[in-house]
Order: C-alpha cells, then structure tokens, then sequence
C-alpha cells in the first residue's frame, strides 16, 4: 500500500475560546488532534477505527465530523472532550483551491470546505466549557502522503466583518525540480478574490513575521508577532511521526487592496503555522 494520511482541520472561535479540531487517518492509525489556547493534544486510535462515509462524514472512536458540525466523545490520557458543535450557512470556494494542480502527483492536496460559517454549540474540555452562540468557523482538508517540507499557512475569520483569510506558501517537488507554490483566498461578503501560483502570484517577502503576495492589481499583507505555537504532529511518507507548531490564535494585521480600494484592513487573531525547510 502507497504511504497515504487524509485530516480535516475544524476551527471555531468566539471571543478569546478558539478550538481547532483535526480529525484523521494516517497510514497505520488514526487520530484526533485537539488545539486551544492553551495547548494542544494528539490521541491515537486504532485505524480500525476510522470510517469515511459517501455522505462526507468521518468518524474517529465515538466522534463523527462532516461538514454540518461534529459530534464529540474523546476519552484519553490527559484529555477529556465532549460535546456537539452545529455549522450553518457554510462558504465553499467556487472552484478546486487546487486549480490544475489537483491533476498532478502532489505530496499533499489541499480542500477548502468552508472560507466561514455559523457555529453552535457547546463543548466540554478537561471541565471546562466551551460555548459557541453564533461563533465563527472555517475548515479545510488535506490528503497525499506527507506535509511540505517546508510552508507558511495562516488562516483567519476573527474580523467584525463579514470576512475570513487563508494563505499557504509551500516547498513543491515537482517533475524533478522544487518551487514555492501559493494558494490563497480573502474572503469578503460571499466575494472570492484568489491568490494563487497558476494565476501568476508573486512572492513579494514571507518570513515569520511578514507574508506579503501580489497577483495582478491585488496584494494582501499579512504582519505577524513571534510565535512560538503549540506542538502538533504531521505526516511525512504516510505516518504522523513530524512533530510541527502551529499557533491557534496570534494577534496579526491584515491588508488587501484591489483596484488600488482597501477592501480588508483590519487586526484580527489568526492560526498561524510556519515550518522552514
């Protein structure tokens, strides 16, 4: 069998709450990694415990996810989490982020499920509650048999308005040779604007602290803290054994300009993850 891992990552936040769920399967197990504020979890399950469903439902031990929310029952050394969360009034992207990519042999292909949402509900966590009453959610999915060995993703609906940001960079092999690759979106009202390589993105400066992409008469600005990020584990050739950091929730300033108009410039907290190669 071809080295291969699939995980949704699930976000919902209000106020200072955020929690992020990831739920998967790897090539030998599968898993549910759990980010808050505070920190992060990774419980492994037997990968007889994974199911895929037609209908675009995972189940994980006694959890089940989709993209109309996810039903919660972990029981693990160290963690205990329990609750049921309800997503409405989803955003999918018009098209595969992917672009023509999606028909080459990647190391990963990403999916964006949902740009924004409604989220409802509530969750239990170590005894502690979380509560979600018209909370703000986003979702994504990534499959393929390892993580790029080096990548910037930030991603972002933390704003007044009605709007929600994601942008990777990423190291890409590629027919015997290596480029940095973009995928991006700012999300704006129900308006799509797309950032990406096979629309002639260009790199303008991205290191920890500033990201900053322009394609065409658009540029989004992206200035950062110095985080250090909670640990979280991800796949290299199939097997969740690379440990990576991701901060869930760093205080970031946003700027996107189209047509010379400021369109988003706003501060908002953002996860943020930064792997260098």
């Amino acid at each position: 069998m071809k080295p291969y891992y699939e995980g949704w990552y699930m976000k919902q936040q209000q106020g200072d709450d955020i929690l992020a769920v990831i739920p998967g399967r790897a090539q030998d197990e599968a898993f549910i990694q759990v980010v808050t504020a505070n920190g992060s979890r990774y419980v492994p399950y037997e990968l007889e415990d994974f199911r895929l469903t037609r209908n675009r439902s995972m189940r994980v031990g006694r959890s089940l996810f989709s993209p109309r929310g996810m039903m919660l029952d972990v029981d693990a050394p160290g963690i205990r989490l329990s609750g049921r969360l309800l997503y409405r009034e989803l955003a999918p992207l018009r098209s595969d982020i992917m672009g023509p990519f999606a028909f080459l042999p990647m190391e990963t292909k990403h999916t964006v499920f949902s740009m924004r949402h409604r989220v409802d509900g509530q969750v239990e966590i170590n005894g502690r509650t979380l509560r979600f009453d018209k909370g703000k959610g986003y979702m994504e999915g990534d499959r393929g048999h390892s993580f790029p060995r080096g990548y910037t993703w930030i991603q972002s609906c933390d704003f007044d308005c009605a709007a929600s940001v994601m942008l990777a960079l990423a190291e890409i092999p590629l027919a015997g040779m290596r480029f940095t690759g973009c995928i991006g979106v700012v999300w704006i009202a129900g308006v799509e604007h797309r950032f990406a390589t096979y629309r002639g993105v260009r790199i303008v400066k991205a290191n920890d602290t500033l990201v900053e992409v322009r394609q065409g008469d658009m540029s989004l600005r992206v200035e950062l803290p110095e985080a250090e990020g909670h640990r979280l584990q991800a796949p290299a050739q199939g097997s969740m054994e690379r440990p990576i950091r991701e901060s869930p929730a760093v205080p970031a300033r946003f700027r996107f300009v189209k047509d010379g108009r400021t369109l988003l410039e706003a501060e908002g907290r953002t996860s943020f993850e930064l792997v260098a190669s």
